[in-house]
Parts: structure tokens; sequence; C-alpha cells
């Protein structure tokens, strides 16, 4: 698994297209219990080379009700987006995930998991990459319905600060699936490693 991240921190096949140059930001074992799959790191992230450590991961990690020592434990989660380097910036946020990037590496890091118990699809292009026969069915509905995708998938909107309109709009999110998601997480990750 070593070998294969060290493939990975060395990729520059999307170099050409990248505001800022290639910076894959990954991390997992082939112990990790939980993957996490987003779209691509953030700006942020890919400054500080540690993805998740933003405002949006205070609040994944809140819905997760896990500490930031187990979040960031590989052995714990894999953080595994669909495009590992950071794409720019876009007219409105991030532009989309390098589409190379997927196709070029999902499969192989997945192939190398001995101990995955569930993988969160966080946001619609992880959505729609790995549930591609509901892409119809928007982000709303997905989540309203997420376990029609359980127990292999959890499916979450993104938890950036520009969609609390989206949180306020839908307050059964917090009150019926969040809790499920703990239990969930809880039951795969020590529980006394969890607090937010």
């Amino acid at each position: 698994m070593q070998k294969l991240i060290s493939e990975i921190k060395k990729c520059t096949f999307c170099e050409p297209h990248l505001d800022l140059g290639a910076k894959p930001i990954v991390s997992f074992t082939e112990n990790s219990k939980i993957l996490l799959i987003s779209q691509a790191p953030g700006r942020i992230a890919h400054e500080k080379n540690l993805a998740w450590n933003d405002a949006s991961g205070k609040v994944l990690r809140k819905w997760l009700n896990i500490s930031f020592d187990a979040f960031y434990n590989p052995d714990n989660f894999a953080i595994l987006p669909l495009g590992f380097c950071y794409p720019g910036k876009g007219k409105t946020g991030d532009k989309p995930p390098r589409k190379e990037c997927a196709p070029l590496w999902q499969h192989k890091v997945m192939q190398n998991f001995k101990n995955v118990k569930l993988k969160i699809l966080i946001g619609g292009y992880s959505q729609n990459y790995y549930l591609s026969k509901f892409k119809k069915q928007n982000l709303t509905n997905k989540v309203q319905n997420y376990q029609q995708f359980l127990p292999e998938f959890f499916v979450l909107p993104h938890p950036s600060p520009r969609n609390r309109f989206w949180m306020q709009k839908n307050p059964w999110f917090e009150k019926n699936v969040i809790p499920e998601l703990q239990e969930r997480v809880g039951s795969i990750i020590k529980t006394e490693n969890s607090n937010i």
C-alpha cells in the first residue's frame, strides 16, 4: 500500500490543467475501515497538504461524531477524493475534479482494501461516479433516501459552509440522517475515541 501511495504522490497526469500544479492528497492503509470519497481537495488542503482541515472538515467530523485524531488515523478513515489534486477556482466555488483522475486511480486503490465496512459518498460528484445508475435522482433525493444505498454506501451532502441554506431547507437531514450515520460510524470505529 505504501508503494501505491508513493506512486500516487508522484502523479502529474493532470498537471497542465491544474491552477496550482499537481499535489495529490490522499490518506489510507490496507486496514482502513471507512472510505471518505468526496470531490477533490480544496485550496486550503492544497496549501496545508492535509484534506478536511478547514470549516468543511469541522462540520464533517461533527456529523461523524469523531475526534480530530480518530479522523486522521488512516486505519479508521481513508481519504480518497475523486480528484486527488486541487482543481483550481471556478466561477462559483472550486472547479470540478479532473475527469482523468478517478478512472486512473479509484479501482487501483479500491482493490487493495481488506477491511472496509462503509463507503461514505460526500457530495454529488462522488455519488454520480459510484451510483451512476441513480444519476437522475438529485442529491437531496439521494440523501433523503440514503437507506437504499446501504450497507455499502452512505450518501451525504458536502459539509461546506456554502451549503448552509440546504441544511436550513432540509431539517430532516440533521434530525434523521445524522443519527443513523453516527450510529454506523460508532459501531465501526471504537466509540471510546469518538467525540466532536
